[in-house]
Parts: C-alpha cells; structure tokens; sequence
C-alpha cells in the first residue's frame, strides 16, 4: 500500500491527524490535475491552479463532522477530479448570469487609453482645476465631466443636464476658456 492510500484508510478509520497528512501527499498531483482542468477554459480565466486545489480539497474533505469514504488512491483522485469539475462548472454557471455579466465579454483596454507621465501630468492639473470650477459653477464643471470623461457629445451632454443645445455650449465654451486660463495661470 502506498503513503496516500494508508492515510486514506487512516481517514476512513476516523483517524483525524490523517487529513492533515494527505494534503502534503497528494498537492503536486491536485495541481497537476487542476493544470490540467484549467487549460481546457477559456482564455482570460481568473481561477488559477493553487486554489482549485484548495477549494476541491475542503470539498473532499468536508466539515469534518462526516468522514469521506474512499476505496483507495484512484478512488480519493476521481472524487478530486469530480470536484474540480463541478467547481469549474458553478463559477460557469455564476459568469453566466445577468448579476454577475451575462452577455458581456471581458475587453482589454486599448493602450490609446493608457495614461503615460506627460498625460498624466495634464490630468491632475485639469482635476485640480475642475475642482476649483466646480465651487464657482457646478454646471460648467458638469458639461466638462460628461464631454471630456465621458465622451458625449454636444447633442447628448444637453439631453442628459436637461438643458437646450446652445445653453450647454455656451457653458462648454466658458468651461473651456476658464480652464485654459487657470491651467495655464498654474
């Protein structure tokens, strides 16, 4: 009999400084397996090796309060496998739902919005300067947020502060001319 099936006996007989002993037994093989679950997923998967293993193993193991029952090493490695699947098969399931995503699909950001130092720079003097706005015109500083952060457009910035199209740019115009002069002041 081998290490790993003496403790499992050990286990089945209610022995319960077993369990401790078969985790260090059969980690490199959980991991193996888990490896090589894992690389059936798709790309872009946030579950590693280690806590498959982990999460698989408690499984196994239970509460402790019901000792697991196992006819030996290739049975304790095809219930280790079994779990692993289901696990793999609930997060699936989790992704899958409309709380947690649904239909969307993980996109990597493109480097056009990476921030490097110079840009950087600009930001926080145009943070520092919006703030200030913001205590001497709320609104200007709302137009300023939803076009340059958000993206909007004139059209669009109107509808969403309810306001007419030549109102919100005309808070656009002197949002940008106080900025300029602030910025550049600083």
């Amino acid at each position: 009999m081998t290490n790993v099936t003496q403790v499992l006996s050990k286990i089945e007989l209610g022995d319960p400084s077993a369990v401790e002993q078969l985790l260090p037994l059969v980690y490199e093989e959980l991991r193996k397996l888990a490896a090589a679950k894992l690389a059936h997923e798709k790309p872009g998967q946030t579950l590693q090796a280690t806590a498959l293993v982990h999460e698989a193993y408690l499984r196994l193991i239970g509460s402790g309060e019901e000792v697991p029952e196992w006819e030996g090493r290739r049975h304790f490695f095809a219930a280790a496998a079994e779990a692993m699947r289901r696990i793999l098969v609930e997060r699936a399931r989790r992704r899958a739902t409309l709380k947690h995503g649904g239909d969307f699909r993980r996109v990597d950001l493109d480097s056009r919005l990476s921030v490097d130092q110079e840009r950087a720079t600009e930001l926080l003097a145009l943070d520092e300067a919006l703030a200030v706005l913001e205590l001497h015109d709320p609104q200007a500083a709302q137009v300023v947020k939803l076009r340059y952060f958000a993206g909007l457009s004139h059209q669009e910035t109107a509808q969403a502060m309810k306001l007419s199209r030549r109102a919100a740019d005309r808070l656009w115009a002197l949002a940008k001319a106080w900025l300029y002069q602030r910025i550049s002041a600083g």
